[in-house]
């Protein structure tokens, strides 16, 4: 009990304020269903995970889910997927949904409705938002990960955190404070980090899913990918990208390329990294800052989010007249 106290009074009253709402929701739910974006990450999958988990061992009926494609990636193979059912299987008739690591509606994608379907719709997220979705919103962009928050959560409502829960909760959080290097890591993130440990976490295992294991064709798709890379000293803009027909060629799954921005941003001398995926002819961009950029309001201008030095877009145009608009940008600011 005292660790709760202590840990909440960390967050803003306005945060703390709606962790006891949404606990309150929890606890009046008899069933329960979390949903996190499309193409969840580590921190949305690890909050997924965390919640559905963490009320089916309060004897709740609680499902997770996530609309197509329906594939848990590699790296996340660590986690208990118990809890997850494909999207066609997501009830309709829930006491509470709960939306994780997005509180923007188009980005649960078809899982949309039936969320709107159940009694109340909950939502917890770390980035920068209105909140103009939910009855019960915890947003606080202060927070390493969105796990973080469902670590408060759970603390309020004064569930056991397993073993199971605690791996999901550090997957989400050493993800997206990059293995606690980012400039989103704090002394609570550590803190945090430490009670997960201490409750059952192997962050040996943990970490050989998530940075030291990839598919051999990796090696292919990384020489494809870092070989075409350009370089705008000027812009301080380091940027590549990869194609369907590259993954084809080296036998991976696009999810399988998402660790390539983390090489891209590696030159020396850049202050934004950039990698444009063009699937199905479309163009999904990853933006990274070393901090003096606000990548969030480049991604903006395709109608994309995220932080300050980490966001993400869908861009129609392509990718010569995508990445020309990127460094117009740059070079505007």
């Amino acid at each position: 009990m005292w660790m709760r106290r202590r840990i909440l009074k960390m967050a803003s009253p306005e945060v703390a304020a709606s962790i006891r709402a949404l606990a309150e929701a929890v606890n009046a739910a008899t069933s329960i269903g979390v949903v996190g974006h499309v193409n969840p990450d580590g921190d949305a999958l690890g909050s997924m995970a965390a919640l559905a988990l963490g009320a089916r061992g309060a004897g709740k009926r609680a499902v997770a889910s996530f609309d197509e494609p329906f594939i848990v990636p590699d790296t996340l193979s660590s986690l208990d997927t118990s809890a997850l059912v494909p999207p066609s299987e997501f009830p309709n008739d829930l006491d509470l949904a709960v939306a994780v690591d997005t509180s923007v509606r188009h980005r649960v994608g078809s899982l949309a409705l039936a969320m709107e379907s159940a009694k109340r719709l909950g939502v917890v997220d770390h980035h920068i938002s209105d909140g103009g979705w939910g009855d019960v919103v915890v947003i606080d962009s202060s927070a390493a990960s969105t796990t973080e928050l469902v670590f408060h959560l759970l603390k309020e409502l004064g569930w056991a955190i397993t073993p199971e829960i605690a791996t999901a909760l550090y997957v989400g959080l050493v993800t997206d404070t990059g293995r606690f290097q980012y400039s989103n890591t704090t002394p609570e993130t550590h803190r945090i980090a430490a009670e997960l440990l201490a409750a059952g976490v192997a962050p040996d295992l943990v970490g050989q899913k998530l940075f030291e294991e990839a598919p051999f064709g990796y090696y292919e798709l990384v020489a494809r990918v870092l070989g075409r890379a350009k370089f705008d000293r000027e812009r301080a803009v380091v940027w590549s990208s990869v194609t369907d027909e590259d993954l084809a060629a080296c036998g991976l799954r696009s999810d399988q390329a998402d660790g390539l921005i983390d090489l891209v941003r590696l030159a020396k001398g850049s202050e934004v990294a950039c990698l444009l995926k063009v699937r199905d002819g479309v163009v999904k961009g990853s933006l990274r800052s070393r901090g003096k950029i606000n990548v969030a309001a480049i991604a903006g201008l395709f109608g994309g989010g995220g932080h300050h030095n980490a966001a993400g877009f869908t861009s129609q145009h392509t990718v010569e007249d995508t990445i020309s608009k990127v460094l117009s940008e740059i070079s505007d600011g």
